[in-house]
């Protein structure tokens, strides 16, 4: 029986991987439904090839022009709306959220209400709302398996384990694009060195998160979501091979790893075919090859993201979608060479001290602070 698979953000990194995937084992699965931004041209192309019943744009004119290259019977829509309806609409039985930032929030809640088992992705997700989405999750027994390649290796590795065994998860981290240049010579890198990442193809937003060490913040948060986990009990070291994912340590002082090559297509297509796995169109891993591994500690004075990272988890509440929020601002400011790389932490650092945290915010809530937290970025 084939797999009903909604893609959200099927034009991103992400989302043209996790087709890669379905294209590689096209018996297994049928697209139910595509959504992209002002990628117009490549949807289109997706479209032809997997025919999906439904399709969203951004913008009521991109959808017009989508129109006049579909099937007549294929549903078109577009705009915010639009991706909270595809994402509840149909007979899919897994929706990977796989769009950029604090939009998937709505989205992923509306599969969820739908019954849908969650491709998670959108790590924004978790990171403004985790305790809706779980909550909700739980309340509507719907799955929500982790494609982050770091999380996909610790829910690997706590398959068939009692949670209340685990000691301490730990996540790993490359270090990103400058990670062997100091504080001083970060002040003038340009963008197109920050985009340059050593091992992972990833989105330009990701790829600059890669480099602040806000992406591994952001798992960090995520976690303690994914699998109920203190704080104290989630560790981050830089591994620059990027060949252990991340691994779990057991209260007996036992050790699991999983380990691989630095490809999504891994993790994206067990989340899909969880709990069997498939052949994968990837590399395999020989490690007689690979060597040697390396492993250095987390400096929070050299990566201050990682340490506002968990100063805003801790505070939980609407701590954690300030964090989100600056961060994706700051971020495309710098993309958009308005300021510095290190701007990008100061603008961040900023917006989290004029913020005063509400706890267990509703949705509504989160909206709004999540607008404020936008547009105070713009301006520090």
């Amino acid at each position: 029986m084939t797999k009903k698979v909604t893609v959200l953000g099927s034009t991103g990194s992400i989302g043209t991987q996790t087709l890669d995937v379905i294209a590689n084992d096209r018996d297994q699965y049928e697209i139910e439904g595509l959504a992209a931004g002002n990628n117009v041209s490549l949807l289109i192309e997706q479209a032809k090839q997997f025919h999906p019943t439904y399709v969203c744009v951004a913008s009521k004119e991109a959808a017009e022009e989508v129109k006049l290259h579909l099937p007549a019977g294929t549903k078109v829509y577009y705009g915010e709306q639009g991706l909270i309806e595809i994402a509840a609409a149909g007979q899919s039985d897994m929706v990977v959220t796989a769009i950029v930032g604090s939009r998937g929030l709505g989205a992923t809640l509306a599969a969820i209400r739908a019954g849908k088992a969650v491709g998670l992705a959108n790590k924004e997700t978790l990171v403004t709302a985790g305790h809706l989405v779980m909550s909700l999750a739980q309340e509507r027994g719907v799955a929500v398996l982790p494609i982050d390649s770091e999380h996909s290796a610790i829910f690997q590795c706590l398959n068939g384990e009692s949670r209340s065994s685990v000691k301490r998860i730990t996540l790993t981290a490359s270090g990103g694009s400058f990670r062997d240049r100091t504080r001083e010579e970060l002040a003038n890198v340009t963008v197109e060195q920050a985009l340059k990442h050593p091992n992972w193809s990833m989105g330009a937003k990701i790829t600059i998160d890669s480099a602040t060490m806000a992406n591994k913040g952001l798992e960090v948060i995520e976690a303690r979501w994914l699998y109920d986990i203190d704080y104290d009990d989630i560790g981050v070291v830089i591994h620059p091979e990027s060949i252990i994912h991340s691994y779990v340590e057991f209260e007996d002082h036992s050790v699991m790893a999983q380990l691989g090559l630095p490809d999504m297509r891994v993790p994206i297509q067990y989340a899909l075919t969880y709990p069997a796995r498939r052949p994968t169109p990837t590399g395999r891993l020989d490690l007689v090859k690979q060597g040697t591994l390396h492993f250095r500690e987390m400096d929070e004075q050299r990566y201050p993201m990682m340490k506002l990272a968990y100063a805003a988890g801790r505070a939980a509440g609407t701590a954690t979608t300030v964090f989100n929020a600056a961060n994706e601002v700051a971020v495309a400011r710098f993309l958009r060479g308005e300021i510095g790389f290190l701007d990008i932490e100061r603008v961040v650092e900023s917006v989290l001290e004029k913020h005063t945290t509400i706890s267990n915010p509703d949705e509504q809530t989160i909206a709004e602070t999540d607008q404020w937290a936008r547009q105070q970025s713009e301006v520090v």
